[in-house]
């Protein structure tokens, strides 16, 4: 397939090819190779002996998946003479290679994700992605998955839930593993050791490293003890991208426990209506995302006992000072919550320095949490709403 030129690989494409499990999961520094590696072996080991087969490429964000896998895709297929405008559909961003349906889409396109089978799925930088998504795209792959990711993060669902399946082959990979690589760019991967000791821990090394900017210490518990009692329930809106979620957080002395209702997108006010008749919440005290009081007057009107959370200057920092004075416990089938709690991180400046404002990512599950104790546990009432 590819004239007289001999293919330059690395040890990834050796991996897929030797192992015969259903899930590859490739962790690796930067510019290991491992996202090249495992396009030339979709290309030249996967399509190119098949026929009619689907292979779906994904990652969290279309915009970062074109800049990546999609421009890497594309390359080699001119490098090696075998692209052509005709195969080429680029409106659906997809590609008739050899026979074989290969398109490539993101989790915002939640018609593809949702909806047909697939043979083959390739995830990129799969710790962009939540529990939820992964499990949508399992479902429906009949074939094998094949996941890569940097570890930037001390925690996360991927090893937990996929590494340890026993149909799984895990591997690592550094910058060594690139024959190919520049000796300028290994020279400044290398500079990592004197300059960032975490970021050569896991760009340069491959390894995962624990984080100084971690918010939170928790615990996972397998219940919660009868004796704890409700504080509330906590909602935050959401719908495309970011989910709707409903927390309910229970305390008894200085522990805190979290179990985790919802967290799915795509939800309209009807939904979410229904949902709560279904788990019977319907009589149970709800503080939700002031910033959408549409939302919360609408569920009042159908009944629900739902109010605006407290906010003010500084409500994020006081809210997370309130939950730090407790130990908190989240439930260990609670696994959205626990990969939230687990990756909320403070924003660094420049200089790496500590600043005492949290990233706005990883709250999907944190905000509803702050909703439900701020709320209760800093004032018995406000606004124009009282529990009663």
């Amino acid at each position: 397939m590819t004239g007289s030129k001999t293919l330059k690989t690395n040890i990834v494409f050796k991996h897929l090819v030797e192992s015969d499990k259903k899930i590859v999961v490739e962790q690796g520094g930067t510019r290991s190779g491992k996202t090249y590696n495992i396009l030339l072996w979709i290309i030249f080991e996967y399509c190119s002996k098949n026929n009619k087969k689907i292979v779906t490429i994904c990652r969290k964000t279309f915009p970062s998946l074109r800049a990546t896998v999609l421009r890497d895709f594309l390359d080699i297929l001119r490098a090696n003479q075998i692209y052509s405008e005709e195969y080429h559909n680029k409106s659906n961003s997809e590609y008739n290679l050899f026979g074989n349906l290969v398109e490539f889409t993101s989790l915002d396109q939640s018609q593809k994700i949702r909806g047909r089978k697939r043979d083959l799925l390739f995830i990129n930088e799969g710790n962009e992605l939540y529990w939820e998504d992964w499990q949508q795209l399992i479902f429906r792959t009949q074939e094998r998955i094949i996941v890569d990711f940097n570890p930037s993060e001390e925690y996360h669902w991927l090893y937990d839930k996929v590494i340890t399946r026993n149909d799984c082959d895990f591997f690592k990979t550094t910058y060594l593993n690139n024959p190919f690589l520049e000796v300028s760019i290994r020279k400044e991967i290398e500079r990592l050791k004197e300059t960032d000791e975490q970021y050569w821990q896991i760009y340069g090394l491959g390894e995962r490293a624990s984080s100084r900017s971690t918010v939170f210490r928790y615990a996972e518990v397998e219940q919660i003890p009868t004796t704890a009692e409700l504080i509330s329930y906590g909602m935050d809106f959401g719908y495309s991208n970011d989910p709707t979620t409903l927390v309910s957080v229970y305390i008894e002395d200085f522990n805190l426990y979290v179990r985790e209702h919802l967290y799915r997108t795509q939800m309209t006010t009807n939904d979410i209506h229904q949902f709560l008749l279904d788990q019977h919440l319907e009589n149970k005290p709800i503080y939700a995302d002031s910033a959408e009081p549409r939302l919360i007057e609408e569920l009042r009107r159908m009944g629900h006992k739902i109010f605006p959370s407290l906010k003010g200057k500084d409500s994020v920092n006081a809210g997370i000072d309130l939950l730090k004075r407790y130990k908190i416990n989240i439930l260990s089938k609670s696994t959205n919550a626990i990969q939230e709690f687990r990756n909320y991180k403070w924003q660094e400046d420049r200089t790496g320095k500590l600043i005492n404002t949290p990233i706005d990512k990883d709250n999907h599950l944190i905000d509803p949490c702050r909703y439900a104790t701020y709320s209760i546990l800093s004032k018995p009432n406000f606004g124009k709403y009282t529990i009663s």
